[in-house]
């Protein structure tokens, strides 16, 4: 039986102190004191342990082979490890009684997502997979317009999410679960799934690598198309071989919605919405999009509420990466099974914290040039 609080925030332990725990979770907590205390950090390599856990006054610290110790003090982790460790960490840490936050993409395979669940539920572990852009404002303000029907009926989704990665970085690595459409492409899916709030019925994918000597093993380039429920079709492309881009757009019967920069949380988001002629444009100020994670997990946490978003969203779009990969592979459309989420996000969702300012690294390259 997993672990709750009787009072009090929930005790987390950061598994796996690369550059996005370093730079963005860590410092979140101080932004979702109200229910969430930094207990623990986990990594082998003891300088990270020693100069972050001083740096913000953790009690523990321990390696990877005392993870079972380390499960013994917390009530959740938050995994920020490679794609490829996310099914073995968040399975013993469900197996503890412990609650997990876990980074996206969920894992690299569907069998891996599915014995996620199995675990979680055996032992009532809540999971949620880390899609911040759920508690983000413009990311919900235009779920929203699109169902008040500012543009009309939603037709098309066009995206492109793109940068430079660094030789090396793990992200490039296939053992490691690397590949533009893990580590981006998630966001892309998820997006069109929830601006359209429906499911892909079939995909077809291309990918291509002209750049090889640099990345070796994984694709450099992913152009996907999905059909969706309905006869509407979304369109993105995925790179880490091109300059940095991060945007999407809607196109409706009376309109389109065009958000950029869409994915980011080093900088504010914008969108701007064009009917009969007329283009509005809002914009945001950087917001800490991690705090807000914490605090609605915590949340579900102490109040015994399945999250939004769930393992199933999380699976849900592993299982569409692998179908698009499948697709690029053997040339042709492939199939999807019929799914139906339980819930999708909506404006109740929105969390707001002010920024953090990012802290020095160690040991943590930036992932990209």
């Amino acid at each position: 039986m997993a672990r709750k609080p009787a009072s009090g925030p929930v005790r987390y332990a950061v598994i796996g102190l690369g550059h996005i725990a370093q730079v963005a979770v860590l410092p979140a907590f101080a932004n979702a004191k109200e229910n969430s205390q930094l207990t623990a950090l986990v990594s082998d390599d003891a300088e990270k342990r020693a100069v972050l856990g001083g740096r913000y006054s953790v009690p523990h610290t321990f390696a990877y082979k005392d993870i079972d110790a380390c499960l013994e003090v917390v009530d959740a982790v938050y995994i920020a490890l490679p794609n490829s460790m996310h099914a073995q960490f968040t399975i013993r840490a469900a197996e503890a009684g412990v609650h997990v936050l876990c980074e996206k993409p969920m894992a690299v395979t569907v069998d891996e997502c599915e014995r996620m669940l199995a675990a979680t539920r055996a032992n009532d572990a809540r999971l949620m997979i880390a899609y911040r852009l759920h508690f983000e404002h413009v990311n919900l303000k235009a779920i929203d317009l699109l169902e008040r029907g500012a543009i009309g009926e939603p037709k098309l989704f066009n995206s492109t999410f793109s940068m430079r990665v660094r030789p090396g970085d793990i992200r490039t690595e296939r053992a490691m679960g690397g590949g533009t459409l893990y580590d981006i492409g998630v966001y892309c899916i998820n997006a069109a799934r929830y601006l359209f709030r429906a499911e892909p019925t079939e995909v077809l994918a291309c990918s291509v690598n002209n750049d090889p000597d640099r990345l070796p093993e994984i694709d450099e380039t992913t152009a996907a198309i999905l059909r969706f429920e309905g006869e509407r079709v979304a369109s993105f492309v995925t790179s880490f071989n091109a300059a940095d881009a991060s945007w999407y757009e809607v196109v409706g019967t009376k309109g389109r919605l065009r958000v950029e920069p869409a994915y980011e949380y080093a900088e504010g988001l914008a969108y701007e919405i064009t009917t009969e002629g007329r283009t509005t444009k809002r914009q945001t100020v950087k917001r800490d999009q991690f705090a807000a994670e914490l605090i609605y997990f915590s949340s579900c946490i102490l109040d015994g509420v399945e999250p939004e978003p769930s393992g199933e969203e999380g699976c849900q779009d592993v299982r569409i990466v692998a179908a698009l990969y499948e697709s690029a592979e053997v040339g042709r459309a492939v199939q999807l099974p019929r799914y139906e989420p339980a819930r999708r996000p909506d404006q109740q969702q929105e969390i707001r914290r002010p920024p953090v300012s990012k802290p020095e690294t160690v040991n943590a390259p930036e992932p990209s040039l």
